[in-house]
């Protein structure tokens, strides 16, 4: 009998599908080294802000997939924990290039949130249309908490002073957070927002809907390109940026200290 095969199990899971992955760690220590040396001033700032942002970010899309992949296993699909969902490793929820690479280029270049990776859930073993609507709602849900923390962080800890650069950086990551959360919100088959409906549809609308769920990030991209669509979108970020008192200047600062390549 191996190690393994002695393993405790919880429902028939091993105790290791829910230990956080050693990326995972890796990536929290990266964002709290990168932190501490922004707020010292400890090295190149564009840089140690480049680190805190993306590792950030990063660490977000961990959670954001992680909590859609905690609620369908607690709806019944414990196949999310074999394949490797419950360990926080982001490599298990996504292809490498267009699920990190591609949404972290699109936070450095554009300013926006990308949706990342997925977690493929087995809708059949999920009984009720509300628990496939809360599974999909999860990880929006996980980025809107993102941005309500590191809004109050920075409301009450920049009164207290301490290096813009910082508390720059803290603003752009409530700011991916809020852009986001409301695209995983939009109606867009494939996405959240379009899976949180998609259970509640008639048949007919349900296989529209599958037919072009696969295209939902054509279709995204598609949406935010168009003049009109955009500007409706983005006065919407604002908006609620504005709503929350994130100053759009820091913000702003933060994603010109990001792109470090330009100083």
């Amino acid at each position: 009998m191996t190690p393994r095969d002695s393993e405790p199990l919880v429902l028939g899971v091993p105790r290791a599908a829910f230990r956080p992955s050693p990326v995972f760690l890796a990536l929290v220590a990266l964002l709290a080294t990168s932190a501490v040396l922004t707020w010292h001033g400890i090295g190149n700032v564009r840089l140690t802000v480049f680190g805190f942002v993306v590792s950030g970010w990063l660490v977000s899309l961990c959670l954001h997939e992680y909590a859609h992949a905690v609620v369908a296993y607690r709806s019944g699909d414990r196949g999310v924990a074999h394949r490797g969902y419950l360990t926080l490793n982001p490599l298990k929820y996504s292809h490498p290039l267009l699920s990190i690479a591609l949404p972290v280029v699109v936070v450095l270049l554009g300013g926006i949130g990308l949706p990342g990776g997925a977690v493929w859930v087995d809708r059949h073993v999920i009984p009720g249309r509300l628990r496939h609507t809360l599974v999909s709602l999860a990880g929006p849900a996980t980025n809107v908490l993102f941005a309500l923390v590191l809004v109050v962080v920075l409301r009450l800890g920049a009164s207290g002073g301490g290096p813009v650069e910082f508390w720059a950086a803290v603003a752009l990551l409530a700011f991916l957070q809020i852009t986001a959360s409301l695209l995983n919100l939009l109606p867009v088959p494939g996405l959240d927002g379009g899976n949180m409906i998609q259970p509640w549809l008639s048949p007919p609308y349900r296989r529209m809907y599958d037919l072009f769920a696969p295209y939902g990030f054509i279709l995204l991209f598609a949406l935010l390109w168009n003049p009109t669509i955009g500007g409706w979108f983005f006065t919407a970020v604002f908006a609620v940026g504005d709503a929350l008192g994130l100053p759009p200047w820091l913000y702003a600062t933060g994603l010109d200290l990001v792109r470090f390549w330009q100083g």
